[in-house]
């Protein structure tokens, strides 16, 4: 079996979103289905940040856009929340920015408006941030 970045975590993560997709169903906004992620976490004792924020440094300062990913979980892994028909460009972009301003290196996309979960796992290694 090949082994893969953060493998444990993301198992657990992934079973955290089935569950929540069984229960809730295609069809409602993000919000409500980052409001269940939260309670399921909560309920597994699974460490995490909602709407961790960060910032962009460019040369000697701090760019006044700011990045807000939905959650961080296990203090590593970008988890990005969708409810849309089906994943874009823009997407894809978005967690590579925001693993790129928090020097992590994985991202989960998730889109929920499907009749099967969907989910894409994004790794971005050191090496490739600069």
């Amino acid at each position: 079996m090949e082994e893969y970045l953060n493998r444990n975590e993301t198992y657990k993560i992934i079973g955290v979103l089935f569950e929540v997709h069984k229960n809730l169903g295609k069809g409602f906004s993000e919000i409500v289905y980052k409001d269940a992620i939260e309670y399921e976490f909560q309920q597994l004792s699974i460490p995490y940040e909602r709407e961790k924020e960060y910032t962009v440094n460019y040369k000697d300062t701090i760019l006044k856009h700011k990045f807000y990913a939905d959650f961080v979980v296990f203090d590593e892994i970008i988890l990005e929340i969708k409810s849309v028909n089906s994943f874009d460009n823009n997407h894809y972009n978005q967690c590579i920015n925001y693993l790129k301003v928090s020097n992590n290196e994985l991202a989960l996309l998730v889109n929920f408006n499907a009749g099967s979960l969907e989910y894409k796992r994004i790794a971005l290694t050191k090496n490739l941030k600069k």
